[in-house]
This record gives C-alpha cells, structure tokens and sequence, in this order.
C-alpha cells in the first residue's frame, strides 16, 4: 500500500511537471470559458433571462465553472494517448512500480490542475460582478461538487484514451461531443425556457445538477422549477459523479490490464 501510494505520487508530480512545462495547453483550456463569460455575459447577457429575475453574469458563472470541468475531459484523455502512443506506458509498466500508479497519478494531477483551474475562474467571476452570497462554508461545499465531478470527468477520460489510444482521434471525438452536452444543459438557459421535450432533457443531464446545486450553494439566480430532478439537484449533483466513476474507473482499469495482451 506504502508503495502503491510513492509511485502514485511520483506520477502526479511527474504529470505536474508537464502542465507546468506547456503553459500554453493551460491558456488555451482557459481561453474557452473566459470566451463563453465574456460572449454571453456581455454581448448577449441583455437579452436573455433568468427565472425569478436576476443578473445573468450571476446566472452564468457556475455554468462556466462545470462547462470548464467537463473540458478538462480533452486534458486528460489526450495526455495519457499521448502516452500510449510515445511507448511511455508500456515503459512504465516495464519498470518496479505499483500498476495502478499511472492512472491514480494522473487522476490526482487532473485534481490538482482543475483546483488551479478554479482558482483562476473564481478570481475571473469576481472581476466581472459574480459572487457568493451564502457564506464560505456553502461555497467550498460548491467547490467540492465541481471537483467530484472533475474526478468523475477524469475517469472518463482516461477509459476513452485508453479504448482509443490515438491522441489525434481523442481530440476528433471529445470536443463535438462535450459541446452539445453542454449545450442542452442550464449551463447557458434554463430548462424552463426551452421547448419542453429539450428541457427534460437538459434537466436530467448530469451537468445540470452540478449547475443547479452550486447555484444553490453560492446563493446565485436560476433556481426555479417543480420538476423531481430541479427540487432533488443537491441529490444528482452527487450521485451523479458516483455512478460515473463506478462505472467508468473499472472499465479504465480492466482496459489498462489488457495493453499487453
């Protein structure tokens, strides 16, 4: 276990090291939801609404905090197909070293990257009138959410690298993908103003709960609804999560054990 734990941190450091090494890989992850803030929050932020009233800056910013956990999805599932198509993997598994050490060490390394992500995006929110308004407490509970999510969002990635292996193929498939989930989500409008079949959709649509509960957490507009999944948000913003790493940490695992057969 003692062994498992060192290896699985000498990978962290080691996947730190290249986020730190590729500051531009960070700028353009960055780039994107600052975009989104700026586009929607001031050019078409006056002509749109929220329930119950309120400011849309408000109303948008935990949307852009889960549309850029999701992203994190391109990190990560391009950063260990890189790895498998370099050889680099199957060096390490070549060496004395726990196995689960490389997947564990890159989850940890994405957890930590997505708290510097956040870290910048709250600082970015408060720059443009965003804020919490329910106390420290309630918005580090926000934040936990949105990191659990990461986790989840990680383990994700790292079963589509692993299934794909072609750096080049995770780029084609992770970015038209992630864009329509996001956009039938509340990350941008509200359920209550989309036609009723997409609405549906969008409330049960895992990043919507996350938006949903964080709204609450932080005290910001957007609540509203009588539907199970908006009064029950706090519940699928968790459970959520949970089932996708469930379901896709053994997957990643099983996959990883087969490289070499």
């Amino acid at each position: 276990m003692t062994t498992a734990i060192a290896d699985g941190w000498t990978m962290t450091r080691r996947n730190m090291i290249h986020v730190i090494r590729a500051p531009e890989e960070l700028i353009l992850y960055f780039s994107l939801p600052i975009m989104f803030v700026l586009v929607f929050g001031y050019v078409f932020g006056s002509g749109m609404q929220v329930p119950n009233g309120g400011n849309y800056r408000e109303f948008l910013l935990p949307g852009v905090f889960v549309m850029t956990m999701l992203y994190g999805l391109g990190a990560t599932a391009t950063g260990v197909a890189l790895d498998l198509s370099r050889g680099v993997v199957d060096r390490f598994r070549s060496m004395p070293m726990a196995r689960s050490a490389l997947m564990t060490g890159r989850s940890a390394a994405d957890l930590l990257r997505a708290m510097l992500e956040m870290s910048a995006l709250l600082a970015c929110g408060l720059l443009v009138g965003w804020q919490w308004r329910l106390g420290v407490g309630r918005a580090l509970l926000a934040v936990g959410l949105l990191l659990l999510l990461r986790v989840a969002i990680t383990w994700v990635g790292i079963y589509l690298a692993l299934l794909v292996r072609n750096p080049d193929t995770v780029g084609v498939i992770v970015f038209p993908a992630a864009f329509p989930l996001t956009a039938i989500s509340n990350v941008f409008v509200s359920p209550e103003l989309m036609p009723s079949f997409v609405g549906a959709i969008s409330e049960w649509n895992p990043l919507s709960a996350t938006v949903a509960a964080i709204r609450e957490l932080f005290g910001n507009p957007g609540l509203g609804g009588d539907s199970w999944p908006a009064e029950h948000a706090m519940l699928l913003a968790v459970f959520w999560p949970v089932l996708l790493i469930a379901v896709f940490a053994p997957l990643a695992v099983r996959r990883y054990r087969r490289l070499s057969r």
